[in-house]
């Protein structure tokens, strides 16, 4: 989505002290319902949903990857890691904010484990490629997980290292996803409506995201 914005071309992560400014409030409204799942985007969910993020490039894509799994409740996209309250997309993508472009995805642990929802993100995209997704490149692009439970932060670290030596033995580099706690990484703001299941409302857009090709382990027996 870069090439709307030339200035989201920046790959050096802004000093806080750099960002821009903000706001108290969102400037725009955020929609109440997920357009394909029919559940609240912001909540109240099912008692014992839990939440993880990720960060894989264009969020667009991304979104619509995880929507489709089952045990997923509900999943929205927004920007995260940064320094600006409650930002814009223009703001995002001129690079000076410091968010990332995420995934929320709130989900039923005893459907599926962040495990399996680790593999399909370390799978849907290419994790080795610092600040860019294939052509969209940028701080805003770059691959990260936000975890939420001590077991979501386990599953992100054991997958990753199941996960490298396939990659190595396959030709790719070092894995660059920024892994931390969202407390750590702050606060998850939405993103504009128009941007919410984005693919959904417009079947043929873009979607820039492609994997490397390359399996994650699963657990034997899985």
């Amino acid at each position: 989505m870069n090439w709307l914005f030339g200035s989201a071309l920046k790959t050096t992560m802004v000093a806080p002290e750099r960002a821009l400014a903000g706001r108290d409030g969102y400037a725009y409204t955020v929609p109440t319902t997920h357009t394909v799942l029919g559940t609240p985007l912001q909540g109240p969910w099912p008692e014992g949903t839990e939440v993880l993020y990720v960060g894989m490039g264009c969020f667009w894509g991304a979104e619509r990857t995880f929507w489709k799994i089952p045990g997923v409740v509900t999943t929205a996209v927004g920007y995260q890691g940064g320094f600006t309250p409650f930002p814009s997309y223009e703001e995002t993508c001129t690079g000076l904010t410091g968010h990332t472009e995420i995934v929320m995805i709130a989900y039923d642990p005893t459907v599926v484990s962040a495990g399996d929802l680790l593999r399909t993100f370390w799978e849907s995209h290419d994790p080795t490629q610092g600040y860019r997704q294939g052509n969209d490149v940028g701080t805003t692009y770059r691959s990260a997980i936000y975890t939420t439970t001590p077991e979501q932060e386990l599953a992100a670290r054991s997958t990753r290292d199941e996960f490298q030596p396939r990659l190595t033995q396959s030709g790719f580099g070092e894995i660059t996803t920024e892994i931390r706690s969202a407390d750590e990484a702050g606060t998850f703001y939405y993103a504009e409506g128009y941007h919410q299941q984005y693919l959904d409302k417009n079947p043929a857009g873009y979607c820039g995201l492609g994997g490397t090709g390359v399996s994650c382990p699963r657990p034997t027996g899985a």
